[in-house]
């Protein structure tokens, strides 16, 4: 790594790096983020979406007819804020995996903010393309006949 002396502009010969402690302004961005997460699952876990006129129904189902990977998304999200893990699970497996996932990752965030060290998530093109096939998957079966234990 190449160091640049900031008065001069000179490149210098020898600068060690250090990384300084970990401020509480470094953990203001973690904080927000849950506190959004956490007012969004309120919100749901109070408005409940199985009541109709709450929230907007899906276009591509309303249009379509054809449940997309999010249909029963707040459904799920309810049933979870509530405890109620199998009816989550029911109403839509791959969102659940996916809150599960948001809290993992976001408890690495917050101790390696803790620790001084940069948060990096680098996902590659397979995992890019593994995702979006297992939600393409996910999608196909849970419209076909004998996929109907995945609809919401």
């Amino acid at each position: 790594m190449r160091c640049v002396d900031a008065e001069t502009g000179k490149p210098t010969q020898n600068r060690t790096v250090t990384r300084g402690a970990p401020s509480l302004l470094g953990l203001a961005v973690p904080a927000g983020v849950l506190a959004a997460v956490v007012g969004a699952f309120a919100y749901v876990g109070s408005v409940d979406p199985n009541e109709p006129g709450h929230y907007p129904v899906c276009p591509l189902l309303r249009f379509t007819g054809v449940y997309c990977p999010g249909c029963g998304g707040l459904r799920s999200a309810h049933a979870f804020v509530h405890g109620d893990l199998l009816t989550a699970l029911q109403a839509n497996a791959p969102a659940v995996l996916g809150y599960l996932g948001f809290a993992v990752l976001w408890t690495v965030w917050v101790i390696r903010v803790a620790r001084g060290r940069p948060m990096r998530v680098e996902l590659g093109p397979v995992h890019l393309w593994t995702l979006g096939a297992l939600l393409l998957v996910f999608t196909v079966v849970r419209n076909l006949p004998f996929g109907g234990w995945l609809l919401p």
